[in-house]
């Protein structure tokens, strides 16, 4: 895992799409998940799994920030706390409304945070993002719309708690790139946002869920998945990448997890791709790859045009 402030944004992008890989074939899992132990309990346990993974890095870190000079202070632990609570609730209200809700539906509704990053941005600082942004976000959603078969049950509540979260994903995305590059320690924010997020689920479990041993050793599978991959490795590697790319360009880029959702759908529960869902793949595929080539086309396009002077 490294926090070299070299990495380039080609780099960054493609360990974002490589996130995305991870989050969308851990929506199976969290799925399984759900029939051993109750979300709470779930999402504290692969959250505190995730910490203790990366924990030795994360120490290894602020060793290495400790003899440069580089020091946290009050505003560095609160900015750890705030993200580990948007975390929390991002995830805690996901995994709510997978109980009640289909992998397809919760993955669609998920990739709302899509358009929502870039104008959280443009509301709290100001930051007017490319305008191929819009219509790159759109085809996303669309894009998911059609990976669902183009059809959607009517809300339940399952549905309206997977919305919810998208509010808590959103400003996660936004923000996490912010805090990581203030002190060049992104492992470090890694651990002490999974830390907070796996207290604050595993309070609210003691207190609203029967946890048992049992439970968590039948739930143990789905667990260690979305513990060591997605929270883990993938979670840690979005902190990492986010230091070196735009948070609207991110949440283009994470939103194909609802791509390698369908595909690990088709993979282990026999989910089939029809032409109607394969156009709805395509359709993400297309938008990631615009918003990421067409700023930087037009931008030679300007570069070579002669001074008319």
């Amino acid at each position: 895992m490294s926090n070299s402030s070299t990495l380039s944004r080609a780099r960054a992008d493609l360990i974002l799409l490589a996130v995305a890989l991870i989050w969308g074939s851990a929506f199976v899992a969290q799925n399984l998940g759900m029939q051993a132990v109750g979300p709470f309990t779930f999402t504290s346990a692969r959250f505190l799994l995730g910490a203790l993974i990366v924990l030795p890095f994360a120490w290894r870190e602020c060793r290495q920030l400790r003899a440069a000079g580089v020091s946290f202070d009050l505003h560095d632990l609160l900015s750890w706390v705030g993200l580990g609570s948007l975390l929390f609730f991002g995830a805690a209200f996901q995994q709510i409304g997978m109980v009640t809700t289909s992998v397809t539906n919760a993955s669609f509704f998920t990739s709302l945070y899509t358009p929502l990053v870039p104008l959280l941005g443009w509301l709290l600082f100001r930051h007017t993002p490319h305008w191929s942004i819009w219509p790159a976000a759109l085809a996303c959603m669309f894009g998911t719309f059609l990976l669902g078969g183009g059809e959607l049950s009517l809300l339940n509540s399952g549905d309206l708690w997977v919305i919810f979260s998208t509010l808590f994903w959103g400003g996660h995305v936004l923000l996490v790139g912010h805090v990581a590059a203030r002190r060049g320690a992104p492992l470090t924010v890694a651990v002490a946002q999974f830390i907070v997020c796996a207290v604050l689920a595993g309070g609210w479990a003691l207190h609203a869920e029967t946890v048992s041993l049992q439970g968590l050793v039948n739930g143990a599978g789905a667990i260690a998945y979305t513990g060591v991959f997605s929270v883990g490795i993938a979670f840690t590697l979005q902190v990492v990448a986010q230091r070196h790319t735009h948070a609207s360009d991110s949440a283009i880029l994470l939103s194909s997890e609802t791509l390698f959702g369908a595909l690990a759908g088709a993979l282990w529960l026999g989910e089939t791709m029809n032409a109607i869902r394969l156009c709805g793949a395509a359709l993400i595929f297309g938008a990631i790859m615009a918003v990421q080539l067409l700023p930087l086309w037009l931008a030679s396009r300007v570069a070579v045009v002669p001074d008319p002077a």
